[in-house]
């Protein structure tokens, strides 16, 4: 064990030297360590506080957390069959261990003493906050149930783990599988020269002629949105939107219909032995949101807002087709295509047209220096002990004294063997040691175009949004000063806030102030013209209701299959997804369409029946950034006051609380009705 990278857990991970082989006997180890250091702590402390029983566990929390982080990230970004096999054997491991802890009685009682002790009141907010939230999450864990039903949830945990792994891994499967390899110029009429580029690329690494399309976003979303060629956008949509399924060019090969079914029947079936009516309801317990009801009402209250609105957009854009382009049928495949001409047309106006304006190291810097500005910090590359590709960095943030904050790395190309979209991710949490301070360290990880002949990856304004969404999130993890692991950072975060800072972040690559700093064309240097900032403006809520609708869907379609629903056959959750389509969708998706077979945010991560809470923290956001649009976007006081009422709080107390004193008031609807241009529009409908 001692030749083991995973067990060196006295600084970053090794991952030059982690190998497939190292995952499982270093799980297995510190698993079984940690039982016996936990039944020691149960049998030896007889008066628990929390220097005597909950520190030690923080330690083993921790130290299990920094061998499995960097498993888990491998996962995500450099996949193979080795690492697969052994991983998916690890997740029963660490489910099974768990859901133990879960359902310790003695534990529970440790935990429960030390909360009816006098001590409890002493202690600071944040080490309360934990314990609380222990003791409701032993009741989640089935603290309370008989013993065979307490053996069935924990199998139901271990057989969740593995099928959410295999969704994932189907989803990345199904999207490396496909290609399409093109040699006529004709056939790629219209797509930019930066996405030809990275085609040709793809071809020669592939050893072949021509281009060759794959289904990574960024050869993707070329496709879709300026390719002449409407049988390629065909094709190409069609195997998108058909990955991992029952139909399509790949048909059944990765199919997760059945492990869609079996999913939530395991998730309806863990909320019934909790005593929930269904796991919606179960899911909210943990959220801001007060019952899925209010979710509902809420989502319902913005469809009523938007879909009037974004019907008249989908008819604008059905007239501009005829009319201009004379095209008198628009096809699923079309709609990104002809919006993207309408929107050159309204305002003379492209997304492609800013790449040059944002070469990726130049939106990097100036990223840095808009939130040096905001919170007082300096963001510093440095080196990294060792990474697990050559593409990527490493960082670290300063106080205003130069003393260390935290860490982070960051990935940022599409590449094979990498799970697509984009994340941040714990690699080491903050809490306070008995050698010191341990600082937070954080993945960044993103899917953009990687630097072709030499050079630099250039980014559309909304993959530059994707960036600060990923980068407030990063913040969160590691501006925090909670000095208890349990509630630092992110964690102990209620899900549907859990988006406030990352969409916070967002509204600064809209104002001009900050665009200075992020921009600077590729071949000049010069920022982005007063021009093409004000075409930017202009366009900024182009088809906004129809984006809100798209969300919309997504969140109620989550909320209906995680309600009073069987999903018995895929084609139960299929008619679930019609009929919410029926209600607030605007477009019409073809029948071999199967978007969810792909939604891994609530298949494979963390959103099931939370899916809101975009929508939901994005209330939070737009009024939280309103206080900076009364009092200037580089306002240091208003920045200090989010730093330290937000970001710096972690989960350590409701974030409803944290909201009020920094806004001074609860949240409205307002901001995000005139951010998304709504406001006026519902009226003007």
């Amino acid at each position: 064990m001692q030749d083991n990278p995973l067990l060196d857990l006295s600084g970053l991970p090794k991952f030059d030297a982690i190998l497939p082989q190292h995952v499982e006997p270093a799980v297995d180890y510190i698993l079984g360590r940690n039982r016996k250091k936990i039944n020691e702590l149960i049998e030896t402390v007889e008066e628990p506080n929390w220097e005597n029983f909950m520190a030690p566990l923080e330690v083993l929390d921790d130290e299990l957390e920094k061998v499995w982080a960097p498993v888990s990230h491998l996962n995500g970004v450099r996949d193979s069959d080795e690492l697969r096999e052994v991983y998916q054997a690890c997740l029963p491991k660490l489910s099974d261990y768990a859901s133990e802890l879960g359902q310790d009685k003695r534990l529970f009682e440790k935990v429960k003493a030390i909360k009816e002790s006098d001590a409890f009141a002493a202690l600071d907010a944040e080490k309360r906050k934990l314990i609380d939230n222990a003791l409701r999450d032993f009741r989640l864990s089935g603290i309370d149930l008989p013993e065979a039903e307490q053996d069935r949830f924990r199998e139901i945990a271990s057989e969740m783990s593995s099928l959410c792994n295999n969704f994932s891994q189907n989803v990345m499967d199904a999207t490396d599988a496909w290609h399409i390899d093109l040699t006529e110029a004709s056939a790629v009429a219209g797509i930019p020269d930066t996405a030809l580029d990275l085609a040709a690329q793809t071809a020669r690494d592939a050893e072949t002629a021509g281009w060759r399309f794959t289904l990574q976003g960024p050869s993707y979303i070329a496709v879709m949105t300026y390719a002449d060629n409407a049988e390629l956008r065909e094709a190409v949509y069609r195997a998108y939107v058909s990955r991992a399924s029952e139909v399509g060019p790949n048909a059944g090969e990765w199919d997760n219909s059945s492990v869609m079914c079996e999913i939530l029947a395991l998730r309806q079936e863990e909320a019934s032995l909790l005593g929930f009516r269904n796991y919606a309801a179960l899911s909210v317990e943990t959220k801001m949101a007060e019952s899925p009801e209010q979710v509902s009402d809420f989502l319902q209250e913005l469809s009523e807002k938007s879909r009037p609105v974004a019907q008249k957009e989908v008819e604008e854009l059905k007239t501009f087709a005829r009319d201009q382009l004379g095209v008198e049928n628009l096809n699923p495949w079309d709609y990104a295509y002809v919006s993207e001409k309408l929107q050159q047309h309204r305002y003379a106006f492209s997304q492609e047209a800013l790449r040059p304006y944002f070469p990726l190291p130049q939106v990097l810097n100036g990223m840095f220096d808009i939130v040096g500005r905001l919170f007082g910090i300096q963001v510093e590359q440095t080196v990294a002990p060792s990474v697990w590709h050559e593409d990527v960095q490493f960082f670290r943030i300063n106080d205003e004294k130069g003393e260390a904050r935290g860490y982070f790395y960051v990935d940022l190309y599409a590449r094979k063997q990498k799970r697509g979209g984009a994340w941040m991710a714990d690699c080491v949490g903050r809490r306070k040691t008995s050698d010191g301070m341990q600082l937070p360290v954080a993945f960044l990880t993103c899917n953009f175009s990687a630097p072709v002949d030499g050079k630099p990856s250039l980014l559309t304004h909304d993959e530059m949004m994707t960036l600060f969404h990923e980068f407030g999130h990063g913040l969160h993890h590691m501006l925090t000063k909670v000095e208890t692991a349990g509630v630092a950072g992110i964690n102990g975060v209620p899900w549907d806030a859990v988006e406030l800072p990352s969409q916070f972040l967002e509204n600064w690559c809209w104002e001009e102030e900050a665009l200075d700093l992020v921009s600077g064309h590729v071949d000049t240097g010069e920022p982005l013209p007063a021009e093409l900032l004000e075409k930017m403006k202009r366009a900024r809520n182009f088809q906004s209701a129809m984006q809100m609708c798209r969300q919309l869907e997504f969140s109620l379609f989550d909320m209906r299959i995680h309600g009073d629903f069987a999903a018995n056959t895929a084609a139960d959750i299929q008619a679930v997804l019609d009929q919410v389509r029926d209600e607030v969708a605007v477009i019409e998706a073809p029948e071999y369409n199967r978007f969810q077979h792909g939604f891994g945010h609530i298949f494979a991560g963390g959103y099931a029946a939370g899916y809101y809470s975009y929508k939901w923290a994005e209330v939070l956001s737009a009024d939280a950034y309103s206080k900076f649009e009364e009092n200037g976007v580089f306002d240091s006081k208003t920045g200090r006051q989010f730093l330290e009422n937000i970001l710096e709080k972690g989960g350590a107390e409701e974030p409803m609380a944290l909201f009020v004193a920094f806004r001074g008031r609860k949240p409205t609807v307002e901001a995000l009705l005139r951010h998304s241009g709504l406001s006026q529009l519902e009226n003007a409908a």
